[in-house]
This record gives C-alpha cells, sequence and structure tokens, in this order.
C-alpha cells in the first residue's frame, strides 16, 4: 500500500505533469517539422541537387528476388535487407531544424528573463521611537 502512495504523489507532482504536456506538444511539434522537411525543405534541396528523391537514396545489401522492383519499399516487403541512408539523411535534417527552433526559443525566454528589471530594494525602515530618542540623548550629550 505504501508504494501506492508513494506512486500517487509522484504522478501529481508538478513537474510529472508538465513533462508530460511536454512530450504530447512535443510529439506533435515533431510532426509539423516532419512536414516542413519532407514537404518543403527537402524538395528544394532536391531542386538544387538535381531532384534527388532523398527518401529513397538506399544500398541493396542482400540478394534481390527474381520481380522484386528495385524501390525501397518493394525491396523492404521481399524481406531484403536495405541499408536505408536516405531516410537517415531527412531524420538528420529534421534533427537539426528542430534543434535549432529549440535553440531559439530557449535563447528568447533566456533574454526575456534577463530583461525583467529586478524587484526594487525595499526602503530602509524608519527608526524606532525608542531608537531616536537615544539619537537624541546621544547627540546632546557630544555638545
Amino acid at each position: 500500500m505504501g508504494m501506492m502512495k508513494e506512486f500517487r504523489e509522484f504522478a501529481v507532482k508538478g513537474n510529472v505533469i508538465d513533462l508530460a504536456v511536454g512530450v504530447i506538444i512535443g510529439a506533435a511539434f515533431g510532426k509539423i517539422v516532419d512536414s516542413v522537411v519532407g514537404d518543403l525543405i527537402m524538395p528544394v534541396v532536391g531542386a538544387i541537387i538535381g531532384k534527388i528523391d532523398f527518401s529513397n537514396l538506399f544500398v541493396v545489401l542482400g540478394a534481390v528476388p527474381p520481380g522484386t522492383a528495385n524501390t525501397l519499399d518493394a525491396l523492404k516487403k521481399a524481406g531484403v535487407p536495405v541499408l536505408a541512408y536516405g531516410s537517415f539523411i531527412t531524420v538528420v535534417i529534421n534533427f537539426a531544424i528542430l534543434a535549432f527552433i529549440i535553440f531559439m526559443m530557449v535563447k528568447q525566454i533566456n533574454r526575456l528573463k534577463a530583461e525583467a528589471p529586478p524587484p526594487p530594494a525595499p526602503a530602509p525602515a524608519a527608526p524606532s521611537e525608542e531608537v531616536q530618542l537615544l539619537r537624541d540623548i546621544r547627540d546632546s550629550l557630544k555638545k
């Protein structure tokens, strides 16, 4: 019973819930980045390099059964070992873009935190009546 109570306290802590929300948003954001890379960036890069479709760049590592088309999907369905380095290139570009976007977000957040003015220092409290009376006595004795 004690372990369940500990787990409940752990799971309800704000950090765990914040982490879960972050993972969900991150997964959705990852899909957006995949689309940006696959639908916007890769076609432009492919046009510059010579209309290369990175997703179909691969090296066949085994024997190809007769009648199998020489496409990545067909070879994978036929069970032929394939080194799909084009997919890896796409994933690396996705990661680089995502990392850059996160870097820019953290940089902006840190800049906003740095711009927040420090809270004003509290004004020194006026001395109590007894302290003021003692100071007056001291000053009159100096005369």
